[in-house]
């Protein structure tokens, strides 16, 4: 499957790094990309089509990365869409439960973007 077919859902409450992604995945050749601003809302939109990479965040209000890496994973449909967790706080705890949920990579923030090219081209390669 090429880049062009494939779709991405990025999931961050903050507006300005989901447009940092969605440029930067533009320039990546992917044009199929959704946005939520929480799990909760990601949620609606995994169920509503097919997703083929999840891009979240850690921290965010109503249903947070962690929570949406744990309802993705419970789920038969879903839990093999590959999940990439950005997360600023980086604890080994934090790690652990992402690494149990069997996420694909995760990022730390900050990050460039060829850190970020670099995670996606290995999660859906």
């Amino acid at each position: 499957m090429t880049q062009v077919n494939r779709t991405i859902l990025i999931v961050d409450d903050t507006a300005v790094l989901r447009n940092i992604m969605k440029m930067q995945l533009q320039r990546m050749g992917f044009f199929h990309i959704h946005e939520a601003t929480d799990g909760s809302e990601a949620m609606k939109i995994l169920y509503a089509q097919k997703i083929d990479l999840v891009i979240s965040d850690w921290n965010m209000p109503v249903m947070n990365g962690f929570e949406l890496l744990r309802e993705i994973r419970a789920n038969e449909a879903l839990k093999h869409t590959p999940f990439i967790m950005v997360t600023a706080e980086a604890t080994q705890d934090r790690i652990c439960m992402a690494l149990r949920l069997k996420v694909d990579e995760l990022i730390l923030k900050p990050f460039t973007l060829e850190i970020l090219e670099r995670k996606i081209l290995q999660v859906i390669q």
